[in-house]
């Protein structure tokens, strides 16, 4: 944990989401955790202790399963450690077995609880036991079935709740979230942005595999078009970035692409690649926006004053070291060439930004 917190800090990140999908699952808030679950106090003090304390914000979302209760959500609230709560398609991702499934929890006292306390709900939006036709079809897929038919559900069935669309990759969620108001925001990684699923199968390329699986050109151009979209506020960088020190496991490939340290550099790259010039102050302010502004807002959470500055040049990343073995960032992962450096600075967020910032 402490290699990994410190990779994320040093690349300038601010504030940390830290999903809750871990073994055992954060499924209590406060109390001393067991063999069969996390509590967010516990979690937060383990975050702290390993490096965590550098960070301005650190949110751990409640892992929504069947032990999940309305007063639950009510005391966790009130005590200021529960902020968000994730739902998981059940089986969908990893570790995601603890899971229960969306129309278990529609017009639920839980979801209306999270409405009444304005916590927000962090969804996986994948559709759950699908025939393999239907997972994964130039016609449709997982995420495309979630968008079309259960997030309109979810809307309707309550409609002031807070939602953040995690780590979407289909023309179908830009369009859903785009349409859905300001209650509704999005994050994007930087390998949805960057590449699809014939980077993926070529050869395959194990340090791509993640979750959402990457899709098609039109879904990659489709998230571009919104994150660089001018003066939106509603899509934001979520890195989704997961730690593997190996991909191959007994039961497949291990699913999430690990950006630790380099997640800026890689956005920047997105960003000129979808056309947007972060030569000229337009280009940077659309960048700074998605980047460092939108999640925060979003959040509640006002941006701290340091600063970081990305320049133009060849980055040389090296893989995380940690006691299970080496983690290699995606771009070593891929052989790719990461042309922005990334220089940190703790300079007064007052002061004009230079051309290269």
């Amino acid at each position: 944990m402490a290699a990994y917190l410190r990779a994320h800090c040093e690349m300038g990140c601010e504030g940390i989401v830290a999903m809750p999908n871990t073994v055992p699952p954060v499924s209590r808030v406060t109390g001393e955790g067991t063999g069969e679950y996390w509590t967010i106090q516990g979690y937060l003090e383990a975050l702290k202790a390993n490096g965590g304390d550098a960070f301005e914000t650190l949110i751990v979302p409640l892992y929504l399963t069947r032990h999940t209760t309305a007063e639950m959500i009510e005391q966790g609230a009130a005590s200021g450690l529960l902020q968000a709560c994730k739902y998981y398609p059940p089986h969908g991702t990893t570790n995601a077995g603890e899971a229960v499934p969306l129309d278990r929890l529609l017009g639920g006292d839980v979801l209306a609880q999270l409405e009444e306390t304005g916590t927000i709900l962090c969804v996986h939006g994948e559709a759950h036991g699908l025939v393999s036709e239907k997972y994964f079809d130039a016609a449709e897929n997982a995420e495309s079935l979630f968008y079309r038919e259960w997030m309109p559900r979810l809307l309707e069935r309550h409609p002031r709740l807070r939602i953040v669309c995690e780590h979407v990759s289909t023309a179908e969620a830009v369009a859903l979230v785009r349409e859905a108001g300001d209650r509704v925001g999005a994050t994007v990684t930087p390998q949805h942005l960057l590449f699809t699923v014939g980077h993926l199968l070529r050869g395959f390329r194990p340090p791509l595999y993640c979750l959402p699986v990457v899709k098609y050109r039109a879904d990659r151009e489709a998230l571009r078009d919104a994150v660089i979209a001018l003066g939106q506020r509603r899509f934001f960088a979520g890195t989704d970035s997961a730690p593997h020190a190996a991909k191959a496991t007994e039961c497949g490939c291990a699913a999430g692409c690990y950006t630790g340290g380099c997640a800026p550099q890689l956005y920047a790259m997105a960003f000129e690649r979808s056309g947007v010039d972060l030569d000229t102050e337009p280009g940077r302010e659309r960048f700074e926006r998605f980047l460092c502004r939108n999640g925060p807002d979003f959040y509640g959470w006002e941006p701290g004053g340091r600063t970081f500055r990305l320049e133009r040049g060849v980055e040389k990343l090296e893989p995380t070291e940690t006691p299970d073995g080496p983690v290699l960032p995606l771009p070593l992962g891929l052989e790719l060439e990461v042309n922005w450096r990334l220089i940190r600075s703790d300079r007064n967020e007052s002061e004009r930004p230079r051309k290269s910032e």
